[in-house]
């Protein structure tokens, strides 16, 4: 209910139900990164140690902890790398729609020679055509010839396979040639084209497969006349040839290239070398002790020091999140587990890193892309959050990427802290792609800037070039680092289905198709929804809701608009209304017909979830006002008894479901309202905004949001002073002089005002 505050408990964490909200699955999502966090820590901290004796059975597999090169494993290696290279079968795009277009254009000029008669054409058509086609593939072997993507082993089976698998006109279609005209063969050739590109587009071994689809893309084309669609029908089927042929010679290279870079095959490190079960001989005995498999007695202590703390770092983030302030944080288990998929991503990567560590290549370590996990957060959850997980993870990094000896590492946690940091500085207002290759070229530079303070302080530790490749390492982690989040930004906004800023910045691009359509065809509506943008982006952020998705989704709210621009009125220029013309529940439905088809041309053009919720909610289930009074009236007029309620004048709904839907709803009222006025004071606009806003408040439009009667006001007044600074020109301030007060429009006149032009 609007007039309640929400609890923080409660808006944090169990306001709906189903899995995203479900408080045992939250829990487990926090245990899942306690464990994360332990199996991170314990294969550093935690060195594997065996207590075992000579001539007993080993109570579990023992990994080997250094890497011994089999000999008989890598030959065997090299050839089943070999004979696992499926044979290869590039695709040679032949454009076969170039090929039917030469056969029709060559029919349109020899049936437009009036000095050759039809039997003849049939004739010339009967061997000319088999020809063009065998010459269209011979001139692409000869043009290619030269060409070193293509051998000539495979020119020639490309031309064997194609000559096995040519289609053969029947008589009767070259018999029907000679009746076409210039018109038809025009017709014909963009339908042909269309069917023989669209079909050669696919992988096509055996073409008659790709001919058998033919027919059916033929009777659903434009084509109208009989003769026409069965000529394009056997063209279509002679231009279609496969384009996936057999390379024996790239398929022996890369058999060889694949035996030849076949690694050598090594007893790796975490390799078993003793398996469960197996007999301690002294041999194996003598061998796990010189690497320091072996220990005296067992102690848990460690183990539970490292679990200890992956707890502590698991309810850090916790408390973190419970206690921070609930307008910024409303996360459901859906997001909390994109924070495990974050952090899972960063520790794998600081992983990776360390395995390409040494004692002699410390600084191998400075590659890792620290600052991944901090630009993550930052972009699809929130700043603070970000900041916080740079702490836990400059921790993880001074454990991960420490190959000193010591417990910690301050080297490389001091590095992750600062690069991170800098990170979140460069991109925590980000609103292009391109913010995220700067932060990822900061984090470059001030990671060499550190990395080069801690080598002045230890210089004496560090030779020439090592300091190079410490400096080198740390710019190439930042740049790696950019890489990494263009990429993860796409999959993390696709699977979690977040809309970031950068993809709002993408959707407000003027040149969208959708918004491309809306200003070409319905003018005055995409000024309107430029015009509520303004508005509700004001009022979002006055109360610390996200403006940039009210602005966005006032750009696309009365998309659906344009399927019938005529019956509202901003789109209505010097013309007639037509709902003048119609009966009131033909404009009511055409009316409300707007949201839904805008839900449903958003989903045709893939527009996140919140966007399409903004068009279907801004309007909720409110009344129209106009046309249910105009349909009594009607009705009184006819002497009759009015066969409908109130309920029949209502949008279909739902009501607004977040503050940002029922921000736009307000908004787009408010604009509507306020350009129907002619000359409009102070007094009018902001009576006209409260009675809007008490309106849907008595109308139980905001039931379903959590707006509070405090953020409603704090919209009135928002609303009110963005009105005064839009509309300037058009209103009049009141003088010291006291004027009589102009009448307040009533509910139901605001209600018309809004109706006519279909936005309130």
């Amino acid at each position: 209910m609007a007039s309640k505050e929400p609890s923080t408990d409660k808006s944090i964490w169990g306001k709906n139900s189903g899995w995203k909200y479900s408080v045992a699955t939250r829990y487990i999502l926090f245990l899942l990164l306690a464990l994360l966090f332990y199996i991170s820590l314990a294969s550093k901290l935690l060195p594997e140690r065996y207590d075992i004796q000579v001539n007993t059975k080993s109570e579990k597999n023992i990994v080997s902890p250094v890497q011994i090169e089999d000999s008989k494993a890598t030959l065997k290696a090299q050839e089943a790398a070999a004979e696992s290279v499926q044979p290869i079968y590039p695709l040679v795009p032949l454009r076969n729609d170039v090929l039917v277009t030469q056969i029709l254009d060559r029919i349109e000029r020899l049936n437009q020679d009036v000095d050759i008669s039809s039997s003849e054409k049939v004739g010339i058509y009967r061997n000319e055509i088999p020809r063009m086609a065998k010459e269209f593939v011979q001139n692409f072997v000869s043009a290619n010839s030269t060409n070193e993507a293509y051998s000539k082993e495979l020119l020639d089976e490309m031309q064997r396979v194609i000559e096995e698998q040519t289609y053969r006109i029947p008589e009767e279609t070259f018999i029907k040639l000679p009746r076409l005209n210039s018109e038809d063969i025009i017709e014909m050739k963009s339908v042909a084209r269309e069917i023989v590109s669209r079909l050669m587009l696919n992988e096509i071994f055996d073409a008659q497969t790709a001919r058998a689809r033919v027919a059916e893309m033929v009777s659903t084309s434009r084509l109208d006349d009989r003769t026409s669609r069965e000529v394009v029908q056997e063209l279509s089927r002679l231009a279609i040839t496969p384009n996936k042929f057999l390379d024996e010679v790239a398929t022996k290279e890369a058999r060889v290239e694949k035996r030849e870079n076949t690694p050598p095959v090594f007893i790796k490190q975490g390799d078993i070398l003793v398996a469960k079960g197996q007999l301690i001989t002294p041999e194996l005995y003598e061998l796990l002790g010189k690497n320091g498999l072996l220990k005296d007695e067992v102690n848990y202590w460690p183990e539970l020091g490292v679990l200890l703390l992956s707890a502590l770092l698991s309810l850090g983030i916790l408390m973190f999140i419970r206690q921070s302030d609930p307008g910024k944080f409303k996360y459901n288990n859906s997001q909390l587990l994109m924070l495990l998929l974050v952090y899972v991503i960063t520790l794998i990567t600081m992983h990776l890193t360390a395995f390409l560590q040494s004692d002699s290549q410390i600084y191998v370590g400075y590659l890792a892309p620290v600052a991944i996990g901090a630009i993550l957060v930052t972009l699809l959850l929130e700043t603070s959050l970000a900041y916080f997980s740079v702490i836990i993870f400059s921790i993880m990094a001074s454990v991960i990427l420490n190959v000193r000896g010591e417990l910690f590492d301050f080297q490389f946690g001091l590095f992750a802290a600062v690069t991170s940091c800098v990170a979140i500085f460069s991109i925590h207002r980000a609103s292009q792609r391109s913010t995220m290759l700067k932060g990822g070229i900061m984090a470059s530079l001030f990671g060499a800037l550190i990395v080069f303070i801690m080598l002045l302080i230890n210089n004496d530790t560090w030779t020439t070039t090592e300091t190079l490749y410490s400096i080198g390492f740390a710019i190439a982690g930042g740049l790696l680092t950019a890489i990494l989040v263009i990429g993860l930004m796409p999959f993390f906004e696709v699977t979690f289905g977040i809309l970031s800023a950068l993809k709002l910045v993408e959707l407000s691009n003027p040149n969208h198709p959708l918004l491309r359509k809306l200003l070409t065809e319905t003018p005055g509506t995409y000024h309107h929804s430029v015009m509520v943008g303004n508005l509700s982006e004001a009022a979002a952020e006055a109360i610390g809701a996200n403006g940039l998705l009210c602005r966005v989704g006032s750009y696309y709210h009365d998309i659906g608009k344009t399927k019938r621009p005529i019956y509202f009125i901003e789109n209505q220029n010097n013309m007639e209304n037509p709902h003048d013309s119609i009966e009131p529940k033909l404009s009511k439905s055409i009316i409300v017909a707007h949201a839904r088809d805008g839900v449903e041309m958003l989903k045709e053009y893939k527009l996140p979830k919140p966007i399409r919720d903004i068009a279907e909610q801004h309007h909720g289930t409110t009344f129209l006002h106009y046309f249910y009074h105009k349909a009594v009236r009607q009705a009184e007029e006819q002497g009759i008894e009015p066969d409908f309620t109130e309920d029949d004048f209502r949008y279909h709904g739902p009501k607004a479901q977040s503050k940002e839907s029922a921000i736009v709803g307000i908004a787009d009222s408010v604009e509507a309202a306020v350009r129907s006025l002619r000359k409009p004071t102070v007094e009018q606009v902001e009576s006209m905004i409260e009675k809007i806003i008490k309106g849907r408040l008595d109308d139980h439009q905001f039931n379903d949001c959590d707006l509070t009667m405090k953020e409603l006001d704090i919209i009135a007044k928002t609303l009110k002073e963005t009105v005064m600074g839009i509309f300037h020109s058009r209103i009049e301030y009141p003088e010291d002089v006291k004027r009589p007060k102009p009448p307040a429009l009533s509910t139901d006149e605001t209600s018309t005002a809004s109706e006519t032009t279909a936005t309130s």
